[in-house]
Formats: structure tokens, C-alpha cells, sequence
């Protein structure tokens, strides 16, 4: 049987009334199944299904909470809440070197989608007492617990079976499309019951990833060196996966008797989650990195690939730039002045190399730029060079080329080890030039492809991987290596192309002929 759910306009909405008498009496319908404020309906054939939610929809009367929060406020509303401090890095300077200025700067990152091309979805089925669930889900055991609680059943009488389906880096919807079916399937002992999420949902619906707002300062002195280097980010909880815990399912949030969210925690190390990466390899006379972690939501935020650390190296490669540009320095030069780890040195010089940093000529609309970090500070080693082009007049960015080389130490499938860095270098240039969840009071907006863009196929530049080998050293993990250095070698290069500096996430052409006519 298929099932469908009805979703509220926003988060906190209760559902005050719903007439499904003329739903109910459908040819088709199976069943109209109501728990609190989470309605859903099994019907024997799919369209069947969808157009009965359709009418509920029309039917349900809702009683909506005020709230103002918007994809434009979100970031002010996060320096309002009461945040958890945690400082990560406190290594005051000791140098005696007067300080001739001090410069400031805050990036910000919007929150974003996982956007699976394909829809999430699950088939459960309760034969007995026992409960089948079958999922896409990256944690299916977890997911079947949380499951377990949600239901008040025994623990092993959930039993989860990992099937392919959508993906996705990070927690998308598979396991909310997982918690829908098992309630269909409750009410509908003996049969398989399959809930597949539109794409309204999915877009509307998922577990995003976190927004951030990072600040930085440093005092250089009078030749632009860097005396102190201070750090202050902001982010809400990039973990909410269910691990066991039914109060991570989104279903489980309107039931008659709903669960609680369970409090954030900032991950766990290396790097925890949303400071991860923010603590930079390069060694300054001092550096202060504070994390502000927040504990509640302006939206629903849970895993994405690479967690804080593509925020984090954006807002830090960003910064040294600045830094570069205001001490007339080369960005590269820059860089390695302050960076004493070898192969760090290594990987940076062989991108610069490769991309001919030393011989490329300026042309002009047409820049080049620099990213490099070290995945969690301990995993993988990647720069990334890229030489892009601005048209003035519309505001477009085109990324003409990318090169990318990475350590990861000894390679064992080189052809896996590239996909996933040209893998993320697109992922990154999509979420740069492109992506960002839109919200209002009255709900999120984001809610198709138009609404929400991702990089097409013919955005897409060529790209160059070279891998520095290793054979003998001990295996770096590389998946989420190239995020970080995209995006900010794709600001880079843009201030390089266009003179402007871009610190919020995603340069739009709305926001890049602003930045040129300020």
C-alpha cells in the first residue's frame, strides 16, 4: 500500500481541525490515520494517495505561532541567543612587536539542504508484533530504536533492514520517511505500507545543514604581519541524527503525546562538529578560537558533509586573503610565510604549480584564487587553485578551471580518492555560488528546484586532481577534504577578478552587482 503525510505550514503549528469524512470515503482509500497534530493516509495505488493529502490540506485548519526569523535576520537572530561558550584555542601572543591596526571581518553561511535528487523514502510493514522496517536510512539500527520508543515497542521488535535508496552526505529525511511508514504501518497490521516523500517535502521538511556566523580580528603590525589572531564563531547544533532517541524524528514532534528534541551537544572530537576545522594550521604569535554553539533552532539543522569545517575554512582562507591584499603581499607568499607543517607546504606549492600561479596574467573580469586546510586537522591535506571570470554587468560568476591537489597519505584506489575530491570541489562551488534555504514566518520557501538552484551540468568547469602519494604513511581520511578550500579559493578569486570581497554565502548576481555598486 503507499502511504503520504500531511505536513503543517511551519514547525510549531497544531493541527486544530481536520474534516476527512469525503477523503475517507475515496475509492482506494485504505485508511485515514490521525495522531495529534500528524495525519497520514494508506491508500492502494500512490496517485491515489497524494491526491487525497492534497484535499486534506484544503480541509486541516492550523493554529500557527508568531515568529519573525528569516533567511535575512537568521544571523543576527543567532548573536541573540544565549549561546555555549567553549573556547577550543587560547594562546595569547607574547610578542613584543607594536600593533599598527587591527582588522576585522564576518562571513556568514546560510543554512543548506542536503538536496538529494531523489526524494526520500521507506517501506515498513507490522506482521504481528513485530515491526519491519526497511530504509535508506545511514544509521539504520539507531533509526529503528528511535522508531522502537516512538511506537512504545520493544526495542527487538523493530527490526531494520538497510536498502539502497536516495543519498546523501550527512542526515537527510530517510529516516523521518522511515518514521512515517512505520505509523501507516501500525494502523494497517499485514500489509506493507510505502511512504514516499515528495519533493515539496524533502526541500521543506529535511534536516538542513547548520547556519554559521564567523567573526575574525587580527592586529598586524606595520608590515601586515600577524601578531594576534582571534576567532569567534557562532552555529547551531550540527547533530541531530536519531541515535536512538524518538524525539529526533520529525513525525514524533506532533503526536497526541510528542517528543521532546533532545538537547544538541557540539559532537565529539577531533574538532567536534560545528568548530571543526576552525582552529587554522597556520601558527601565529597567538591565536583565540571561541565556539558559540547554540542549542536551539531558527530551522531544523542536523548533518551535512563536512559539518563546520566548510564554514570554517571559507571564513579563514577569506581572512588570510584580506590579510594578503591589505599587506601587498601575494596570497600564496602569505600563506606560507605562516605555514611550518611540510606536507601542508608541499601540497599548497604543488596546486600553485599546477595551476601556473607563477606565470598566469592577469586579463581583464578574470581572476584567480587560493584555498588550502587540513581536514580536521588531521586527516587529509588539499589546496585548491581556480581562475574564474565576473561579468560586471550581470553579476554572474564563471568558474573557468580548477586544480586540486591533496594528501592523504598512502593512496590505495587513486580513482576513488579523485572522485570524492571532484566530488566535493562541485558540491562546494554549488553551495557557494548558489545555495541557500529561504524562510519567512510563514514557512520555508525553498521548496523546489527554482526555489532552491543547484550547479547544472554545464556550470560545471574542468577540473584537475593530482594526488601527492605517499606510500608507507599511514591513510588520511579524504572524503570531505575539498569542500573548505573551494569556497574560498572561489571568493578569492573573485575579489582578484572584480575587486570586491564576498563574505556571505551564496554569491548571487543580485549580491555581486551590489558588492560592485557600494
Amino acid at each position: 500500500m503507499h502511504g503520504r503525510v500531511l505536513r503543517p505550514p511551519v514547525y510549531e503549528a497544531r493541527l486544530v481541525s481536520l474534516d476527512a469524512g469525503d477523503v475517507e470515503k475515496t475509492p482506494g482509500i485504505v485508511k485515514v490515520v490521525r495522531d495529534g497534530s500528524w495525519v497520514g493516509v494508506i491508500a492502494e495505488r500512490e496517485e491515489i494517495a497524494i491526491d487525497a493529502i492534497d484535499a486534506l490540506r484544503r480541509a486541516a485548519k492550523w493554529e500557527t505561532p508568531a515568529k519573525s526569523e528569516t533567511q535575512d535576520t537568521v544571523h543576527d537572530w543567532m548573536l541573540a541567543q544565549k549561546s555555549q561558550d567553549i573556547f577550543i584555542k587560547d594562546s595569547p601572543s607574547k610578542s613584543a612587536t607594536p600593533v599598527a591596526a587591527t582588522v576585522e571581518a564576518t562571513y556568514r553561511r546560510p543554512y543548506h539542504m542536503h538536496a538529494s535528487i531523489g526524494p526520500s523514502t521507506a517501506v515498513a510493514t507490522l506482521d504481528g508484533d513485530t515491526m519491519r522496517v526497511q530504509s535508506h536510512s545511514q544509521s539504520i539500527f539507531e533509526t529503528c530504536a528511535a522508531i522502537a520508543e516512538m511506537l512504545g515497542m520493544e526495542k527487538d521488535k523493530v527490526h531494520g533492514q538497510h536498502v539502497q535508496g536516495s543519498g546523501c552526505y550527512g542526515h537527510n529525511a530517510a529516516d523521518d520517511a522511515a518514521a512515517d511508514a512505520a505509523l501507516l504501518a501500525r494502523a494497517a497490521p499485514g500489509r506493507p505500507v510505502r511512504v514516499q516523500w515528495s519533493r515539496h517535502d524533502e526541500h521543506k521538511w529535511e534536516p538542513y545543514g547548520a547556519a554559521m556566523l564567523m567573526k575574525m580580528k587580527a592586529t598586524i603590525d606595520g608590515k601586515g604581519d600577524v601578531i594576534d589572531w582571534t576567532y569567534d564563531l557562532w552555529s547551531t547544533s550540527h547533530g541531530t541524527r536519531p541515535g536512538g532517541k524518538a524525539g529526533n524524528l520529525l513525525a514524533a514532534h506532533y503526536l497526541e503525546k510528542p517528543f521532546a528534541l533532545p538537547t544538541p551537544v557540539n559532537g565529539g572530537p577531533p574538532n567536534y562538529a560545528a568548530d571543526r576545522n576552525a582552529i587554522a594550521l597556520y601558527e601565529f604569535p597567538g591565536q583565540k578560537v571561541t565556539t558559540h554553539f547554540l542549542t536551539n533552532f531558527a530551522a531544523r539543522a542536523s548533518s551535512t558533509r563536512g559539518l563546520g569545517a566548510y564554514a570554517n575554512v571559507f571564513a579563514i582562507e577569506s581572512f588570510m586573503d584580506e590579510l594578503a591584499a591589505r599587506a601587498s603581499v601575494d596570497p600564496l607568499e602569505f600563506r606560507l610565510r605562516y605555514l611550518k607543517d611540510e606536507r601542508g607546504r608541499a601540497v599548497l606549492q604543488r596546486a600553485a604549480d599546477l595551476f601556473g600561479w607563477k606565470d598566469w596574467k592577469k586579463t581583464p573580469g578574470r581572476g584567480r584564487g587560493v584555498g588550502f586546510a587540513r581536514y580536521k586537522g588531521l586527516a587529509a591535506y588539499n589546496a585548491v587553485a581556480m581562475e574564474v571570470e565576473v561579468d560586471r554587468a550581470s553579476g554572474r560568476i564563471r568558474v573557468l578551471r580548477v586544480v586540486s591537489v591533496n594528501d592523504c597519505g598512502e593512496v590505495v584506489a587513486p580513482d576513488g580518492v579523485k572522485n570524492q575530491i571532484e566530488g566535493g570541489i562541485v558540491q562546494s562551488l554549488s553551495w557557494t555560488l548558489k545555495e541557500g534555504v529561504r524562510f519567512d514566518a510563514a514557512g520555508v520557501k525553498s521548496a523546489d528546484w527554482v526555489s532552491y538552484p543547484i550547479l547544472t551540468f554545464s556550470e560545471i568547469p574542468n577540473i584537475e586532481v593530482e594526488l601527492l602519494d605517499k606510500p608507507g604513511l599511514p591513510f588520511l581520511g579524504t572524503g570531505e577534504a575539498s569542500q573548505g578550500p573551494t569556497g574560498a579559493s572561489l571568493a578569492n578569486a573573485v575579489f582578484d577578478a572584480a575587486g570586491v570581497r564576498l563574505r556571505d554565502i551564496p554569491f548571487t548576481p543580485a549580491r555581486v552587482k551590489a558588492a560592485l555598486q557600494a
